[in-house]
């Protein structure tokens, strides 16, 4: 009898552990996608924002990675062509300065990479701001902080709602 049971726990444990490694490795990516919500606007996220910032292939004089991908609410489509702007307390100079901003556009697959300066601690905490602002879907602000200031990536990502 305690066999029995045993065996019934660690079957119905494993069946448990599979169902969350599955959900986790996204191998029900189908029934996840029809329901991807929209990503929030972070507190603090549109510090400093200037709208409009200008399209840049870089950022100062680079040597920092901000990257990230851009999707669609609901069926997470990536979304090609969309303007992610970027800035951030730099070594180069804070994120209220109008050369700390600058913006990139998604490619075919939603993601997005611009080199900027080494992101600093600013209050505390090293951080970059990043805004979807366009009328096409509803504005996004987020404001990611970095494990420790001196990584040299820092990613954040969009789910974007039509507006």
């Amino acid at each position: 009898m305690t066999v029995a049971q045993q065996t019934r726990r660690r079957f119905l444990a494993a069946g448990v552990g599979a169902a969350f490694i599955t959900a986790a490795t996204g191998l029900v990516v189908p029934a996840r996608a029809q329901g991807l919500a929209p990503t929030p606007t972070m507190r603090g996220g549109a510090n400093n924002y200037r709208p409009g910032a200008p399209i840049v292939e870089r950022i100062g004089g680079g040597g920092f990675w901000m990257t990230g991908t851009v999707r669609r609410a609901g069926d997470g489509a990536p979304l090609e062509g969309i303007r992610i702007q970027i800035w951030a307390h730099t070594t180069e100079g804070h994120e209220r300065d109008p050369h700390s901003h600058g913006a990139t556009l998604t490619r075919a697959d939603g993601t997005f990479r611009l080199e900027m300066p080494q992101i600093v601690p600013a209050f505390g905490q090293p951080h970059g701001h990043l805004a979807y602002d366009d009328p096409a879907f509803q504005t996004v602000f987020l404001r990611p902080v970095m494990p420790s200031p001196r990584d040299i990536s820092l990613s954040a990502h969009f789910v974007l709602q039509p507006a």
